[in-house]
């Protein structure tokens, strides 16, 4: 055998050790043959994230007195007029899923906004109209079921990675999922749920008759 080794010619020789290699490795990940070799080839995670620096604190007078979750199946094309969608043409398929808080802001109180009786056991208050906070997407929930690609695009695709194609379509579900918070009883739930709240905390401060009512559009 080493003789017939011996005879082959030098490219052949190059050859037949990387195929030998292939083969070894491929059968190291695939199926473990060689004890230790799953190790050699595990992949491995390492988090180089630098430091998380703080940008800015706002101060939050807002409360958040509601919460809707939403799904949405987003379906996206885009194609040329003139092509056919085999050859130049995207479509994704992508399933939106997020919350939209519905708050109302206490910061918007005036002095006149609230009235006690000299008593103080009857208040008066009136608050902004409930609003709707910005839809957000849940990635964890959130995924592309399928995505449809012509020739070009795929061969575009193989020299450029992307990220716009993906950002639309997230754009787009939580456009969704806003309108369809504003066409659901979300801003009510939430000032039923804020009057709640202020006839407990008063309640508990002694206040017998406690009425809330909503007036001033909240922006």
């Amino acid at each position: 055998m080493t003789t017939s080794l011996n005879r082959m010619p030098g490219w052949a020789k190059i050859v037949s050790s990387v195929v030998l290699v292939l083969v070894v490795v491929f059968a190291g990940l695939r199926w473990s043959v060689l004890p230790g070799l799953g190790d050699v080839f595990r992949e491995e995670t390492h988090d180089r994230t630098g430091p998380t620096l703080l940008k800015s604190i706002q101060d939050i007078s807002r409360y958040d007195a509601a919460s809707g979750n939403f799904q949405v199946v987003v379906d996206l094309e885009k194609d040329t007029k003139y092509l056919p969608d085999a050859v130049r043409g995207k479509r994704t398929l992508y399933v939106g899923a997020g919350t939209v808080d519905a708050y109302v802001d206490l910061g918007k109180i005036r002095d006149k906004d609230v009235k006690v009786d000299k008593d103080r056991t009857t208040a008066t208050i009136r608050l902004p109209r409930a609003a709707l906070g910005k839809p957000a997407l849940d990635p964890d929930h959130s995924y592309a079921v399928s995505k449809q690609r012509g020739l070009l695009d795929r061969l575009g695709d193989v020299f450029s990675d992307n990220p716009n194609d993906e950002r639309a379509v997230q754009r787009l579900a939580a456009r969704h999922i806003g309108e369809a918070a504003k066409d659901s009883e979300l801003t009510a739930r939430a000032e039923e749920n804020t009057t709640s709240m202020l006839k407990g905390l008063l309640g508990s401060l002694g206040f017998k008759e406690v009425d809330v009512t909503y007036g001033t559009t909240a922006r």
